[in-house]
């Protein structure tokens, strides 16, 4: 008996497509990939509802062909005929591709038997030690009020000078040979979990370079009027300067290691701030990093101080910075979560949408020609678990390809 499994998954391709907005837990709206703004997208995964609808079709399908069937099919009432998938993009497409609602972490975020592990060390940094950030915080407890001649911004009186420390977790993989100059990969707010052995699996496939990791933690706090919003969510080169010229010659000091000066072989990557940190590595700095990886990046108006050369923060990158500036040799992988960050707060700015946001900059990098992913995640929240455990491995294969080392 031959099963018209083409029809199959055409059909469970339009059910999978099919995604009704709701009102999430926490008051967070869940945006449909068919709602107004949305950039095209590639389905890969149906739901289990989706699939289990589809079975049911199928069967009758099969049945009014072949009433034999019957019978087979009240037998055996687990059968399914399709099961749910959990693909990922693949690492050589590029464009905006849905996963989930259902997830599945990746084999390769676990340990493998024979698969050599690299060694992870940590050492300290203080803000007495730092020229470029001498350190803020903002009071406990305390946020900002509007600034009343300009509701772009906030004021943060409660923002103050005060001392860092952070911690630096380096991942030197064991295929690594001493005095060659390594690729790496520079991980904001202390690395994304699993990371490290993610790499000891897709190094020991060959899928990406022997690359190092360096996890730099924040240096305290988050948004406007703390040293982690000033140093993730300012549009300047300065956070690329200081990890260039105060955290990297401590890596290569403190563990023998030779860095790549090839932007080719850089990396940058993070979640929310971070992640619109490590895209604002490359965009100010091409000439060091051309590779970035963000999970829900925070591509909103979130700069603090205010800035008239760009007023609306970060959110400048798909209103016009990107679109109006020449193409930049970086290769972007975004993802978002159809449940992430909507936050109106009281600037009321209509700026702060985490999942527009993510939208816009996959149409204007879309539209300006650059090499990137967007992944949008179904049943995800902000910087969802879930969705990284299944996705990032697949996503460091992609951001690497096309790499050379340079000779």
């Amino acid at each position: 008996m031959k099963t018209p499994l083409t029809f199959g998954f055409v059909l469970l391709g339009l059910l999978a497509g099919v995604h009704s907005a709701f009102a999430a837990a926490g008051g967070v709206p869940t945006r449909a990939p068919d709602a107004p703004g949305a950039p095209p997208f590639t389905v890969l995964n149906p739901s289990a509802a989706d699939v289990a609808v589809l079975n049911t079709a199928f069967q009758k399908l099969l049945v009014k062909n072949d009433p034999a069937l019957a019978d087979f099919f009240k037998n055996n009432p687990t059968l399914a005929l399709l099961t749910a998938g959990s693909a990922n993009p693949p690492a050589n497409k590029d464009g905006n591709f849905i996963v989930g609602p259902d997830y599945v972490r990746a084999p390769d975020t676990y340990p493998q038997p024979g698969v050599p592990q690299g060694n992870v060390s940590t050492f300290t940094m203080s803000s007495a030690d730092s020229k470029i950030y001498p350190g803020i915080t903002r009071d406990n407890g305390t946020l900002g009020v509007v600034d009343p001649d300009n509701r772009y911004t906030l004021l943060v009186p409660t923002s103050h000078p005060a001392p860092w420390t952070r911690r630096v977790q380096v991942y030197v993989p064991q295929q690594y040979v001493p005095g060659t100059a390594a690729p790496f990969i520079v991980v904001q707010d202390g690395g994304e979990p699993n990371l490290t052995t993610v790499l000891d699996n897709l190094i020991a496939q060959h899928r990406v370079p022997a690359m190092i990791a360096i996890m730099i933690a924040n240096g305290g706090g988050d948004a406007q009027g703390s040293e982690r919003g000033l140093e993730y969510d300012t549009m300047s080169g300065l956070y690329a300067e200081f990890v260039e010229k105060e955290v990297l010659p401590l890596v290569e000091s403190k563990y023998n290691v030779k860095l790549t000066k090839d932007p080719e072989g850089r990396a940058t990557a993070g979640t929310s701030s971070g992640g619109v940190a490590a895209f604002t590595m490359a965009w100010y700095h091409p000439e060091l990093y051309h590779r970035v990886l963000t999970y829900s990046g925070t591509y909103v108006n979130q700069q603090w101080p205010f800035t008239a050369e760009m007023p609306h923060g970060a959110w400048a990158y798909h209103e016009k910075l990107i679109a109006e500036s020449p193409v930049k040799p970086i290769r972007a992988w975004l993802e978002v979560g159809d449940r992430d960050l909507l936050n109106p707060n009281v600037m009321r700015d209509d700026m702060h949408d985490w999942v527009i946001a993510n939208w816009n900059m996959a149409k204007v990098l879309a539209a300006k020609g650059y090499h990137y992913q967007l992944v949008f995640a179904l049943n995800a929240g902000h910087g969802d678990g879930a969705a990284k455990g299944q996705t990032l491995p697949e996503a460091l294969e992609w951001l690497w390809q096309g790499y050379h080392p340079a000779p």
